[in-house]
């Protein structure tokens, strides 16, 4: 009798600060060096901006500020992980892109039994060197944000 096939999980990793964190590969289109962004005026406060990708007005999300993590000045070598949310496409700051892992089933945490109200936490990877805290897209951006965001976006002007 076969035994069942263990369920792997592809993520994108990524670091802010001295921590790792992932998305679900299937959630990202691409990993680019820092570009320039524009600013938001009426965004909420972890949208940093926007880029212009491709024809397409892309807001750039600031996890430090969703962390809660302290601020810095955006570096050359930091890296925008563009992705899709149910709503729209993305761009994560990050410190460093590190890579894309495979993990099995046995090292994934859910987030409840990491921390308790955890909303934009979907679980976490157990590695022998730490935990990878795997964000949920979908998650990113509260209703309230998501909505003066859509405001915001209203006043950028066709390209």
């Amino acid at each position: 009798m076969d035994q069942p096939t263990p369920l792997l999980l592809t993520i994108v990793v990524f670091m802010i600060e001295t921590q790792r964190y992932g998305v679900s590969l299937q959630a990202v289109d691409r990993i680019i060096r820092l570009v320039d962004y524009a600013p938001l005026p009426q965004a909420p406060e972890i949208v940093a901006g926007v880029i212009n990708f491709q024809g397409a007005v892309i807001p750039v999300i600031n996890l430090r500020k969703r962390f809660g993590l302290p601020e810095r000045e955006p570096r050359l070598s930091d890296h925008l992980i563009l992705g899709r949310t149910l709503r729209r496409r993305v761009a994560l700051l990050a410190d460093e892109a590190c890579g894309i892992e495979t993990v099995g089933e046995s090292a994934w945490i859910p987030a409840p039994n990491i921390l308790p109200r955890t909303g934009y936490l979907a679980g976490a990877v157990k590695r022998e060197d730490g935990l990878i805290l795997i964000h949920d897209l979908d998650a990113c951006l509260s209703l309230d944000e998501e909505h003066a965001l859509v405001l915001a976006l209203t006043e950028v002007p066709a390209s």
